[in-house]
């Protein structure tokens, strides 16, 4: 997959950073912090670009993907507040505290084009869910309206198969053509102490407003719907 970010190198003291945000925002996206179920809406190209985010994060241990999601289209379901996110690998050490201030460095950014290896994805997501007994999954904070998910390569090659099975079958669902959301999948997240509901996030695919433009696979895409306020055809005259 080909992905056209913005790409910043900023320096906080003695460290420099690499961050990396999508070139265009994802409209149609949006993220609700977990608490402890957290909710994403996605269309579908939001969702495959979620993909490629996480595939790129997954082999990319000395960079920071953040995803600006606050500044989209607001949802019209779900509760709770609305949240950037963040990937990072568990070696590279990002503090979330420390985020607020290297996040105020990120200007003007510079363009930058990567592309994902799908094959690679694959084979380490199996490896993932192959593995016996315990296995890795992302740890969680969030912290400044913002989501950071910490994880390995195979988790976050997991997470990015999820996405990309949210994005191809979801448009295939029952009703989304009508604007209602299909639950599709969901990241486990590394629960909290003190038992109940495990952390989660909702993944669900929806269409954005207004649904006329949405075609499910298959249909034609030079059908249209006749105009709202088109006036009815008068009746034939009977023949006497």
């Amino acid at each position: 997959m080909r992905l056209r970010l913005r790409e910043f190198r900023p320096n906080t003291g003695p460290h420099r950073h690499r961050v990396v945000q999508p070139w265009q925002p994802l409209r149609h996206t949006s993220l609700r912090a977990p608490d402890p179920v957290g909710l994403l809406l996605g269309d579908h190209d939001g969702l495959s670009r979620l993909a490629g985010l996480f595939s790129f994060a997954a082999y990319s241990r000395h960079t920071i993907v953040h995803v600006p999601l606050r500044d989209g289209v607001p949802p019209d379901e779900g509760t709770g507040e609305l949240v950037d996110l963040v990937l990072a690998h568990h070696s590279y050490g990002l503090r979330p505290s420390r985020w607020p201030a290297l996040r105020r460095t990120l200007s003007p950014g510079t363009p930058l084009t990567v592309r994902t290896d799908e094959a690679r994805t694959a084979r380490d997501a199996g490896a993932w869910r192959q593995r016996p007994g315990p296995r890795d999954e992302l740890r969680h904070t969030t912290h400044a309206r913002t989501l950071f998910l910490f994880g390995s390569r195979d988790v976050f090659a997991e997470s990015a198969m999820s996405f990309a099975h949210a994005a191809g079958w979801g448009p295939r669902q029952k009703r989304v053509a009508e604007g209602h959301l299909a639950y599709m999948t969901n990241l486990p997240l590394t629960d909290e102490p003190g038992g109940g509901h495990p952390a989660e996030v909702d993944v669900c695919f929806k269409p954005y407003p207004p649904y006329g433009h949405f075609r499910r696979p298959g249909e034609s895409a030079s059908r249209r719907c006749p105009p709202a306020a088109s006036p009815a055809r008068p009746p034939a005259p009977r023949s006497p």
